[in-house]
């Protein structure tokens, strides 16, 4: 079997445009996958057809060596936007080898090590940020049988906040304690936003309210800087949604501060996604994958943790969007009592349906604006 073409497709989703790939071969098999980059959809897109002249020809089926020659062999650090692109690619050689041998991808990854995944809920709270509104969207996401709710209650902070900003934070983080009780889990986002001080003052301004981590509290490039607020925070730290490759994580597992590692297999392709899991069990650490991209990216994320001794918890939004997006995968992921299941059809076991990508064309307006006020929202945003 030889690969030969890869295409691409954009939806509109209105917070984040999502980039899907079809992998063709000779034998008619095709392969699903995604290349979604938050504010880089056409860029990614573009990457996507700049690598696939490295895989067309080639066996699907030599994925391991694929994915090294897409990350390799241009000699060049395309950070995210070639991970996502060569992601695209990947999953879709794992979904056509799935097809073949006529298995779930998990089953490629090592079979079920999890009989079912709990599943945390994000992008439940899409209204003001006021505690009231905190409350009440937390209550009704419990009520959907969620154990597990993760949010951000920052607004558009960066680095410092002034003290009303600062105790108006910690007050939505009481509210949603209030509104889940003790039993629920909150997991507190914060989208790389602080200083390593300010950082940990929120460490500590939150721990009363028992949160499972505090994520991504300062920018990732200085890894030392993260690992100074996870050797100091007195809740744990959770990050590894920004990096891209092996060595990062090598880096950050090395000083033994963080152990919720949140790879985030859009960047880095199944391949070495399952390797930085084994790194990570290996430091006895546990992975909580990033799922924040399109509904195939929760699908690759469900077979990974599936077959990952180490796995956590599992992020979805996929709950909390438009209607519409439901209806782009034939097969996607359905949450019950608050977990997840894998589907035993061959591969990721779902098909793009390309009349609904048509109805939803690319927006450049569709993408998350983090450090604007109002991007809880996430609506489609014209920048100034």
């Amino acid at each position: 079997m030889k690969i030969t073409d890869v295409k691409t497709y954009i939806a509109g989703n209105n917070w984040k445009n999502w980039v899907f790939t079809q992998v063709e071969t000779d034998e008619g098999i095709t392969g699903l996958g995604e290349a979604t980059l938050n504010g880089f959809a056409k860029t990614t897109e573009a990457g996507v057809h700049d690598l696939k002249r490295l895989v067309i020809g080639k066996d699907p089926f030599d994925v391991e060596h694929l994915s090294l020659s897409m990350f390799r062999n241009y000699y060049s650090d395309g950070g995210q936007i070639q991970g996502a692109a060569l992601s695209g690619i990947e999953y879709g050689c794992w979904d056509i080898m799935g097809k073949a041998l006529g298995v779930p991808v998990y089953k490629l990854l090592g079979g079920k090590a999890q009989p079912k995944l709990r599943a945390y809920a994000n992008g439940w709270y899409r209204s003001a940020r006021t505690p009231e509104n905190f409350y009440k969207n937390a209550k009704q996401t419990v009520e959907k049988g969620y154990t597990a709710l993760k949010f951000d209650p920052f607004g558009s902070a960066w680095r410092v906040v002034d003290r009303p900003d600062f105790y108006y934070a910690i007050e939505n983080i009481a509210a949603v304690r209030d509104a889940v009780g003790e039993e629920v889990d909150i997991l507190i986002e914060g989208h790389n936003r602080f200083s390593v001080h300010t950082a940990l003052q929120f460490a500590e301004a939150m721990r009363p309210y028992s949160p499972t981590w505090f994520e991504a509290p300062v920018p990732p490039q200085k890894i030392s800087s993260m690992v100074e607020v996870a050797k100091r925070s007195p809740v744990p730290i959770a990050c590894g949604e920004d990096y891209y490759c092996r060595e990062q994580f090598s880096e950050l597992l090395a000083y033994n501060a963080v152990h919720i590692i949140q790879l985030e297999p859009q960047y880095l392709g199944i391949t070495a996604a399952k390797q930085i899991a084994a790194m990570t069990h290996a430091h006895n650490g546990v992975i909580a994958p990033h799922s924040a991209q399109g509904p195939l990216c929760s699908l690759v994320c469900a077979h990974l943790n599936t077959a990952t001794p180490n796995f956590y918890l599992h992020e979805v939004f996929d709950d909390f969007n438009v209607d519409w997006t439901r209806q782009l995968l034939n097969n996607p992921i359905k949450v019950e009592d608050g977990y997840i299941t894998v589907n035993e059809e061959p591969g990721w076991g779902a098909e793009l349906n390309l009349d609904v990508v048509e109805a939803h064309p690319y927006n450049p307006n569709n993408f998350l604006p983090l450090f604007s006020d109002g991007w809880e929202k996430r609506q489609s945003v014209e920048m100034d």
